[in-house]
């Protein structure tokens, strides 16, 4: 054959094998170093099981240089090569995966010989084995060389699958570990005094802890110290100067030994030490004393701070006092699940760990993204706190381990457990193979087509490796994402189900013990909900046991998972048999979240679901949860009204639409107060106007589905007079609560031909009955009628007529009343006469000249009543909503002032909403922008505490409930994460006390 001919050949055998640069792999193989192996079909048939065969032979051509250049031979290494299998695998494979094994290589040709041996023992290192190779070392660079040819053989093994990932893991970890210790011993040869007045024990965190540790990953340690000889507990007198000595030379000895580790020189560096889980982080002491450890545990210490003690191990210096320390933290580590919050805490960390992930690295991040290697630890974890404390078998430090441990005892389902063990050690391989290539620390997958080829061929994937490799990875990811929380919820099923026989599951402690833990106060009665809601062998029941677990992490993530759970119960009861319901809530992905955050976020929202659950429906609609218009809702409740029988009925009828709609919008609220997975959190400020706007309009059309209800009972189709209902106040304003009563004004016009008397007698018969329909004892919450706010309160006539309103504000208006007329808006009835109502009070509530000095101090004057008489007995003045200090009113009653300034020659300012008033006065100038916002945040914040409120009890309040559980479910709607309540009414004082100097120079013309 010509050369031509062979080269051809050749070329065609190197794409074969995987080569994806034939010509440059064609020169390498021509070169005459390579005479010997470059036709060894055993030779190319091992480059071509590599990652990378390309970077294999070039890393194998450069190995031959620098040994040529060292011994001028070479010859040893190719003959080598070409008999012995093991060290052809095994050099080529860490040749083919890690570029930077290779320079090292290249630099220390001579590390080859370290994969020839095949001993039994080789197959299994431990510290010991790591220690004595790293014995004889003699200083920093000397440790560098001999860790990375330590690493040779642990990458040799990993990558011809001599070891598998969690062996692997475990061998860096041991030889981490030999490598702190030979350190650690540099450093004390080096400060021999420091070495004698100390004992320095290093504790390994993290994954150096559990012997799980990556290939370039920061080693995570807390140093404890003691005097030499010294006892580990209270010292005095010339015994603490010790104490003192002794925290100073350990001090110099971690730092040093971080540095032999850390730094970085012409031999590389070998890995960071990172001390910062110590008590205080990086604003702590890098040393410690033991008591002063516990000290801060048993005081200051969080929920995390725990968690990560979880893997604590001694791993260095003085073993004695490693273990003391160990010992001594183990029962905190073991008491964590009994804190208050501690699941919401965990949870929560997690939460804040995705959030902090960078939006363009998303999609890459194999540890911390969801469906990523923290799920599976955190979930792991978050198990063995609450059960490691009555089962010590689940104390492992070993992610893989404790998962075995927790699926023996029956505490995790062995399919579940199957599933993420084998997705967990696909993903740590994914980032071994990653960080090996050029040993640095990343999670992130490789953006280059060429590295994740060599990745996906790693892995074993040969035809299609890219294509391969990242339907793997999304295959293991949804699994981990679909399992990570359910791994918490699902054995309370099958403790309760009992479906199978043959598997070990959850006994009723443990149940109840993760139960509590999830924050639910009566364990017991929640253990009955599951097993009536998940038992049997129904297709109901099947449903139900995979809705569950997930809807048992919503009900938890609230400030009242019992709720949540009995709502839930008592939902499925009543529309159980109703074919759609479960199907929505299985099929409707956003439909179950929205169910859970309702039922677990109070009182109000569920008890309108209860009184018709298939209300429910609303929840798996796109468009479901968004309010209807005013014109929408009057059509429907006025053709409702118009099918009944008699009054009691239509009005009956009337007030379901309400009921229905009042769910709506609560149910809207909460969802977009908590926020979902599909649902991002609203805008407060938004979503206040959204609600204030929604219930307006839903108490309008209701008022005028009544109206209609009462003329009809006794005069058919037209009443004597005209007849029309103006909203004051909140209803008037376009500012209702869920608590709020309708403010109204009821104004008559007699028609031709009818007197005044008979008119009046017409009117206040329709508005009594309107009152009492309104509220008539039933399942539908009631709609309270206050009409106090007419001329002469209380003593005045319930309805008058226009006429009458006229002279009555012609002749004895004071100046409250033209205050209170500014939030006047026609809701119901004859829209012309609301026209002419309005029309007829718009010269006294926008008076020409502004109310004048005398009105203005009567203003002040009943303001400063107010704020003396009616705030109630024992109410605190800095957290009352309505009527405290930088409350609703004292911002309401600054804006109406203005209003009643300036509206005459402004007209931008003649309006009934309090935010878009305070908008015009900003941008006209009378309320500086600052001072605007400053409102502006109060009077939304007191506005949201209210509606709060109501969510959560069920029935109005002014005030931040003093049960612990109604305050964090009002905190929760507020966005604090539980826990936080402190820091909410912190903030509540803090916003409404800038208001309130606002206000005292605004309103009272303070200084």
């Amino acid at each position: 054959m010509t050369p031509e001919g062979r080269r051809g050949s050749r070329y065609g055998r190197l794409l074969r094998h995987g080569f994806t640069d034939p010509e440059s792999a064609t020169r390498l193989l021509e070169a005459p170093t390579l005479a010997t192996v470059r036709d060894d079909a055993l030779f190319l048939d091992a480059l071509g099981a590599t990652a990378d065969p390309d970077l294999a032979l070039v890393g194998l051509v450069r190995l031959i240089e620098a040994l040529e250049a060292v011994d001028k031979d070479a010859q040893p290494l190719l003959d080598t090569l070409l008999r012995a299998k093991p060290l052809r695998d095994r050099l080529l494979g860490v040749l083919g995966s890690s570029d930077a094994l290779g320079d090292h290589l290249a630099a220390h040709p001579h590390d080859w010989e370290a994969l020839v041996t095949y001993e039994s023992a080789d197959l299994n290192p431990g510290i010991a084995e790591f220690e004595t190779a790293l014995r004889d070392v003699g200083g920093p660079d000397a440790l560098r060389v001999a860790y990375r040819r330590a690493l040779l053989s642990i990458a040799a093994r990993d990558v011809c699958g001599t070891s598998d990932v969690a062996q692997t893991a475990a061998e860096l970890a041991d030889l981490a570990t030999a490598t702190l210790r030979r350190a650690l011993a540099l450093a004390e040869a080096a400060a021999p005094e420091d070495a004698a007045a100390c004992r320095l024990a290093v504790v390994a965190m993290g994954k150096a802890g559990g012997h799980e540790l990556n290939y370039v990953s920061d080693v995570d340690v807390i140093f404890v110290a003691e005097p030499p000889g010294g006892a580990t507990g209270g010292r005095s007198g010339d015994a603490a100067e010790d104490g003192e000595q002794a925290l100073k030379a350990a001090t110099r000895l971690a730092a040093h030994m971080m540095r032999i580790c850390s730094d970085t020189t012409g031999e590389g560096t070998i890995w960071p030490v990172d001390a910062n889980l110590r008590p205080e982080g990086r604003n702590g002491p890098l040393v410690r004393t033991l008591s002063s450890h516990l000290a801060y545990y048993q005081r200051w210490a969080k929920t995390w701070e725990f968690q990560a003690l979880l893997k604590a191990r001694p791993m260095a210096g003085d073993a004695q006092l490693g273990y003391e320390y160990v010992d001594a933290v183990t029962p905190m580590v073991w008491q964590a699940a009994e804190r208050d919050n501690f699941v919401t805490d965990v949870q929560q960390m997690r939460r804040r760990v995705v959030a902090s992930i960078p939006a363009a690295q998303l999609d890459r991040e194999l540890k911390l993204g969801p469906g990523g290697l923290r799920d599976v630890e955190f979930a792991v974890q978050l198990l063995q706190l609450v059960h490691g404390r009555s089962d010590t078998a689940l104390r492992s430090p070993t992610t893989l381990e404790a998962l075995d441990a927790l699926a023996a005892g029956g505490y995790v389902g062995r399919q579940d457990a199957a599933a993420l063990d084998a997705a967990y050690r696909f993903l740590r391989t994914m980032e071994h193979r990653i960080q090996l290539h050029q040993l640095r620390r990343t999670h992130l997958m490789p953006e280059s087509e060429a590295d994740q080829r060599r990745l996906g061929r790693s892995l074993g994937y040969r035809s299609e490796p890219v294509t391969e490799l990242h339907k793997a990875w999304r295959r293991h990811a949804a699994a981990v994402r679909r399992l990570h929380e359910k791994l918490f919820y699902r054995p309370l099923l099958d403790a309760v189900a009992q479906l199978e026989a043959g598997h070990e599951r959850l006994s009723p402690q443990a149940a109840r013990q993760r139960l509590e833990a999830l924050g639910y106060a009566d364990p017991a009665a929640a253990l009955r909900h599951l097993e009536a809601l998940a038992s049997g062998v129904t297709r109901k029941a099947a449903i139900q046991r995979t809705l569950l677990p997930v809807l048992l992490g919503w009900f938890a993530d609230s400030a009242d998972p019992d709720a949540g759970l009995l709502g839930f119960r008592k939902v499925s009861d009543a529309l159980g048999k109703s074919p759609w319901y479960l199907r929505l809530l299985r099929d409707e992905g956003a439909a179950a979240e929205n169910l859970a955050r309702v039922l677990s976020a109070g009182r109000f929202a569920p008890d309108l679901l209860l009184r018709a659950p298939e209300a429910v429906a609303l929840l798996g609609d796109e468009h479901g949860l968004r309010p209807r218009s005013r014109v929408a809702l009057t059509q429907e409740t006025l053709a409702a009204v118009g099918r009944a029988e008699d009054a009691e009925a239509a009005v009956a009828a009337a007030r379901g639409v309400r009921r229905r709609e009042l769910f709506r919008t609560a149910a809207g609220d909460l969802i977009g107060a908590y926020g979902t997975e599909d649902v991002a959190q609203q805008e407060p400020a938004e979503a206040l106007d959204r609600v204030g706007d929604a219930l307006t309009d839903l108490n309008a059309a209701t008022l005028a589905g009544a109206l209609r209800a009462a003329v009809r009972q006794q005069w058919g189709d037209e009443l004597p007079t005209r007849f029309a209902v103006i909203g004051v106040g909140r209803f008037g304003g376009h500012e209702m609560g869920y608590g709020s009563d309708a403010d109204v004004l009821f104004v008559h016009e007699p028609r031709d031909g009818v007197s005044e008397h008979e008119a009046g007698k017409a009117a206040f018969a329709v508005a009594t009955e309107m009152r009492r329909l309104l509220q008539l004892p039933t399942s539908d919450p009631p709609l309270l009628i206050d009409a106090d706010l007419r001329p002469e309160g209380k003593s005045g006539a319930l309805a008058r007529s226009l006429s009458s309103y006229a002279a009555y504000y012609d002749r004895w208006s004071v100046v409250w009343e033209s205050q209170a007329l500014l939030r006047a808006e026609f809701v119901a009835g004859d829209a012309g006469l609301g026209e002419r109502f309005i029309g007829l009070i718009d010269p006294l509530r926008y008076p020409r000249g502004g109310p004048g000095e005398d009105a203005e101090r009567e203003i002040r004057r009943l303001k400063a009543r107010m704020e003396g008489e009616r705030l109630p007995r024992g109410a605190d003045p800095t957290t009352h909503a309505k009527l405290g200090r930088g409350g609703l009113t004292d911002v309401e009653w600054t804006v109406q002032l203005t209003q009643l300034r300036h509206a005459a020659e402004l007209p931008a300012l003649r309006t009934t909403r309090t935010r878009v008033a305070l908008a015009a006065a900003r941008e006209a100038g009378l309320i500086d922008a600052e001072d605007a916002e400053v409102l502006d945040e109060a009077w939304v914040l007191a506005s949201r505490v209210r509606n709060a409120v109501m969510l959560v009890r069920g029935r109005p309040g002014d005030t931040f409930p003093s049960e612990s559980r109604e305050l964090g479910a009002v905190g929760r709607y507020l966005g604090y994460e539980p826990g936080h309540v402190g820091e909410m009414l912190d903030d509540y004082r803090r916003v409404t006390r800038r208001a309130r100097a606002v206000v005292d120079r605004l309103f009272y013309d303070a200084e």
